[in-house]
């Protein structure tokens, strides 16, 4: 099977005065953060219409933004609009993965390009995965990652702001992750050290290290190149077995995959963890990204746990680049290839490329 190339490598995804349809196909959002994302995304010139579940309350569950009828049908509306080139979840939350079974995904297909030949863009991040996961499998265009414009972080942080707006507005080739906002300067200039060079100093100097899992890090060294994916550790483990899930690179297209949480404690990092373990979901991965593990318990138990998963890898793995739920997370591209650099000793980064990525080691061209 051919990789997938990137439209979106010297052809931004939007333009000023595109229409974009702010959607909440997961949890509730409040007036004043709709209000907020609204004025955002019009300050970038965009034209925003706002869909019934923006506001919408379940009344069976209260977590709902809406009833799943509403939410799908916002969801099908907005996307099936030949004027809209974007749909924006404005948060993430529960009930994403809900809407799946009754999306009718050949007439998604049919309407996942503009007049003008442009594929139209999904954005959010979190339980949005459940979405990501889907579009990849069935739709076949890219989409965005990214800290969604209802959440504090976007409102908190101008330069996660400017991020995604970049994303949206500019062309996605050449552009390089390498760490969270706020550390992505530092990180590039100053390397981590190696982790035996940590542990050794540490050692030396009669104390333990102290653990920083927004450092960027190299857990296993090497290049690849694939099409990236993944997204939310716990909307990946629970969609196996679903109709959209396959093993990444199952295909004989190299994968690249992005992993990440959130309030989630070790014990239950290590239980999603092993549910892809033991269903092969790593096996055909070409590399790995460890993003962010915000609000997941203690950080020397987290660490010990992604070292006992990843450390021994035969490909590349990268830990601390921050994409998720970090306080300045980054936002990236899904479905489009990209270069995973892990030098040892090192500073990682994570490349958005122009071509096509390779096929895997041993799969179909």
């Amino acid at each position: 099977m051919s990789a997938p190339a990137n439209p979106f490598a010297a052809q931004a995804p939007l333009r000023p005065g595109d229409r974009v349809a702010i959607v909440s196909p997961s949890s509730p959002a409040k007036r004043e953060h709709l209000d907020a994302a609204v004025g955002a995304l019009r300050a970038w010139g965009l034209e925003v219409v706002v869909g019934e579940s923006a506001l919408a309350v379940d009344e069976r569950a209260s977590y709902l933004a809406g009833s799943d009828e509403v939410r799908r049908r916002d969801l099908v509306t907005a996307w099936t609009d030949p004027a809209v080139a974007a749909v924006v979840a404005l948060r993430g939350g529960y009930g994403a993965m809900r809407l799946l079974d009754g999306l009718d995904f050949r007439a998604l297909r049919a309407a996942a390009r503009l007049p003008d030949g442009r594929p139209k863009l999904l954005t959010g991040s979190s339980d949005i995965t459940a979405l990501h996961r889907a579009w990849q499998a069935w739709i076949g265009v890219p989409t965005l990652f990214s800290p969604m414009p209802g959440n504090a972080v976007f409102a908190d942080s101008a330069r996660i702001r400017a991020d995604v707006r970049a994303w949206m507005l500019e062309p996605w080739g050449g552009r390089t992750i390498t760490g969270a906002l706020d550390l992505a300067g530092a990180s590039a200039a100053e390397p981590t050290l190696a982790p035996e060079a940590s542990q050794a100093s540490a050692s030396a100097a009669g104390a333990r290290p102290e653990t920083d899992l927004r450092a960027p890090t190299v857990l296993a060294p090497g290049t690849a190149r694939g099409v990236l994916t993944g997204g939310n550790l716990s909307l990946i483990a629970a969609s196996l077995g679903a109709p959209e899930d396959s093993r990444p690179g199952a295909d004989g297209t190299s994968a690249i995959a992005v992993l990440e949480d959130v309030d989630e404690d070790p014990q239950r990092l290590d239980n999603l963890l092993l549910q892809l373990e033991r269903s092969g979901w790593f096996e055909s991965l070409a590399g790995i990204v460890l993003g962010s593990w915000q609000d997941c318990g203690d950080p020397a138990a987290i660490e010990g746990l992604l070292r006992e998963y990843f450390a021994e890898r035969a490909i590349p793995v990268v830990a601390g680049l921050g994409l998720g739920h970090d306080p300045e997370a980054p936002a990236v591209g899904l479905g489009v290839p990209v270069e995973l650099r892990a030098p040892a000793g090192g500073a990682p980064a994570l490349e958005v490329l122009g071509e096509p990525a390779p096929p895997a080691a041993g799969g179909a061209a």
